[in-house]
């Protein structure tokens, strides 16, 4: 059986907690698209990790971890990560990567560094890990796919790529200094020379496993409404954050995904620049950003302050839709234990007429929410595991959204520990 878990808003949904709790009964956790750009937060009995590459089902002995053709592997990133979980005790996992994955080069962090630099007040909010321009040069057949590191003419196109990209650089960064060939070339060898272990015939590999009845697990990162065509475009990240899309990024059958795990906030935080209609500041948004998460509301690549709202009917639905939702998680309720009221989003204000349907276009940016409040239930839940323990208000709650956004409420996280979880049929 294959099953994705995938965000249903803006990112930062707690993705990583549920993959790591899903990961015990897997046999393969892939993670199918994005790159460094967003980091998954697991805390469990080896200590808490942010992860930006690995899969999130490193943690669990016997699992294998694949980063599938569809990722943007950044191998910094990977090497980082791989000796933090051999300096926290973490045993060695079972990690492989596709041979036509694609490599995220230094020159496209710093491209995205400078074009970010470039558009100023414009700019989009890039985590700046060269996300953008590994995806626009994997379009133009400029990139590197790993399994090109062994091409006998790999000198020969880094000069034609070298060339393409200094002309780039001189028409609009002319401060930067010009790529050199001899350079990019030695780097790509050594990239070659460490990666060789690692790298799989991925569609070989999952063809098999499908056939053999595997229980596989993809692992998505960001959320439905970061997706670069379906999302609040152009402030996306440059790959898709469907569930569909793991069809591709992963090497499996499309009709093979059965469960699509969509997991959604109690409330609502967004990283980076776009509209985001149920936005808080000031005091109410301090607030809930210090009281959410383990840590607070803060970036886990950037440590950026997240940006605050309530929950968004609208944007979950369409999220949820989006993604083919047949299970939701909703994560972080335990967080708002400490007010009096809660204010739902449930539709969207435009123009003086009131809709639920959640549009494209510049329609985001004067949108303005219309909400209801629900009573809150003004105790600690954080650690319950079974769902009557739960206040009555908490109930309602979550009821009220499942009724709200149409999809089922199966899972309720509580807490940050992955044994922090209500399961509800």
């Amino acid at each position: 059986m294959i099953s994705a878990i995938v965000g249903g808003n803006w990112g930062d949904e707690g993705k990583g907690k549920l993959t790591d709790v899903f990961a015990a009964d897997a046999d393969f956790v892939i993670r199918f698209q994005g790159g460094a750009n967003a980091g998954h937060t697991i805390i469990n009995e080896y200590g808490k990790y942010v992860l930006h590459i690995l899969p999130s089902g490193v943690f669990q002995p016997g699992t294998v971890n694949l980063i599938g053709p569809g990722a943007a592997f950044n191998l910094e990133a990977f090497k980082r990560e791989m000796d933090q979980l051999k300096e926290g005790g973490v045993p060695t996992p079972d990690v492989r990567i596709s041979d036509r994955a694609q490599l995220v080069m230094p020159y496209h962090i710093l491209f995205d560094q400078l074009e970010e630099r470039r558009l100023g007040k414009n700019s989009f909010g890039s985590t700046q890990s060269g996300i953008a321009p590994f995806y626009s040069d994997k379009a133009m057949k400029i990139g590197f796919q790993l399994a090109e590191l062994y091409n006998k003419n790999l000198a020969e196109k880094v000069e034609r790529v070298c060339h393409i990209k200094n002309a780039t650089m001189s028409a609009l960064y002319p401060d930067a200094d010009p790529l050199e060939p001899g350079k990019i070339l030695a780097y790509l060898r050594q990239c070659g020379e460490y990666l060789k272990p690692y790298l799989c015939n991925m569609a070989q590999l999952m063809a098999d496993a499908v056939r053999a009845g595997k229980n596989i697990l993809l692992e998505g990162q960001l959320g439905a409404l970061r997706d670069t065509t379906n999302g609040i475009y152009p402030f996306t990240t440059s790959s898709s954050t469907l569930a569909g899309f793991g069809a591709v990024g992963a090497c499996v059958p499309p009709h093979e995904i059965k469960r699509v795990i969509t997991v959604v906030k109690a409330y609502s935080s967004c990283v980076g620049a776009g509209p985001f209609v149920t936005e808080i500041f000031g005091e109410e948004g301090d607030t809930l950003r210090k009281c959410g998460g383990s840590d607070g509301e803060f970036g886990a690549t950037t440590g950026r302050p997240r940006r605050m709202g309530w929950f968004d009917v609208v944007a979950t639905r369409y999220g949820c839709m989006l993604q083919g939702t047949t299970d939701v998680a909703l994560s972080l309720i335990d967080v708002l234990g400490y007010m009096d009221e809660i204010p739902v989003c449930v539709g969207y204000e435009i123009d003086g007429v009131v809709t639920e349907e959640f549009p494209a276009g510049d329609r985001l940016d004067y949108a303005k929410p219309v909400y209801e409040t629900l009573p809150g239930w003004k105790s600690d839940i954080r650690g319950i595991t079974e769902y009557d323990q739960l206040p009555e208000n908490a109930k309602k709650y979550i009821t009220y959204i499942e009724e709200k956004i149409g999809y089922p409420v199966t899972m309720i996280s509580t807490g940050p520990d992955r044994a922090d979880m209500i399961y509800r049929k």
